[in-house]
């Protein structure tokens, strides 16, 4: 049955995939003068809808199932040292990026502070693009959360330009992020690496810098050990980690599975927290 399961979210998925890109074609074909009506161009929407709704339906379960709540906590070590502050936290929300897809139910995203104000502020009008250098998150060390097994090491794709501007976000929101779904996960979340933990759970960082990996697929490690260092790959608006505990390595079938930080617990949407002994934390 679990395999049977496994199966029909793959097959979603692909589906949801080719559905995106017979759109985008159906519009192109009819701003190009091709003669198709517009309730023609835009009848795979209503298929894009049915294949969410299902998708939202069966993420989440993992082996216990929905009605029986979410799983427990999986309690691992902080993936990161110094001082950062948090965006998009399972503590205020679930899913905490709006979509059980790719594992991400229970998903956080940070970013360093070493100080406040440190990070650049969100650009209304200028700059529309900031370098990546700009961010103090940029290229700082990730570290294993538990003792594991790297099962996925990729580290290939480039980092872009931020997208912490009005017209940046415009841009990811109405044409990259599309772009990047019909990609598949690889291009949504850039280069990552997946550890297993063992017991079915699988740690997954994404939206590492190019080249910055340490490990590679069968590698065993150890908690705090140096994997790779954060970037600006993928679906991502700034330099920051993305971080998710989930029951399968493949993002495309994966149901998220909680996490607690080890003396952290899970910190909410704009907190901030110290990890480690890091020079990123101020004196």
């Amino acid at each position: 049955m679990a395999v049977r399961s496994v199966s029909v979210r793959k097959l979603m998925m692909v589906a949801l995939r080719l559905t995106w890109m017979v759109y985008a074609g159906l519009i192109v074909g009819r701003l190009a003068g091709l003669p198709l009506s517009w309730w023609v161009v835009l009848s795979p929407l209503v298929v894009l809808l049915a294949l969410s709704l299902g998708q939202s339906s069966g993420r989440g379960r993992g082996k216990r199932g929905l009605r029986a709540g979410p799983p427990p906590a999986v309690e691992v070590a902080v993936p990161v040292a110094g001082r950062w502050s948090v965006l998009n936290s399972p503590a205020d929300k679930v899913p905490s990026h709006g979509t059980h897809g790719y594992g991400q139910t229970y998903a956080i995203d940070i970013i360093a502070e070493p100080a406040p104000g440190a990070r650049p502020a969100f650009a209304w009008l200028w700059p529309v693009a900031r370098r990546n250098e700009d961010f103090p998150a940029f290229g700082q060390p990730l570290y294993a959360v538990a003792d594991a097994t790297v099962v996925h090491a990729d580290d290939h794709r480039r980092d872009h330009l931020s997208r912490n501007s009005l017209a940046g976000v415009a841009y990811l929101l109405l044409l990259e992020s599309a772009v990047r779904e019909m990609g598949g996960a690889g291009l949504i979340v850039g280069n990552h690496v997946v550890l297993d933990l063992g017991d079915g759970t699988y740690a997954m960082y994404a939206h590492l810098q190019r080249g910055s990996l340490q490990v590679r697929a069968g590698d065993r490690v150890r908690a705090g050990q140096l994997l790779a260092r954060c970037g600006n790959s993928g679906n991502s608006s700034e330099p920051h980690l993305h971080f998710q505990l989930m029951d399968h390595p493949d993002l495309d079938v994966a149901s998220g599975i909680p996490f607690s930080w080890r003396g952290i617990g899970v910190p909410a949407n704009g907190e901030v927290f110290r990890a480690g002994d890091a020079s990123l934390s101020p004196p």
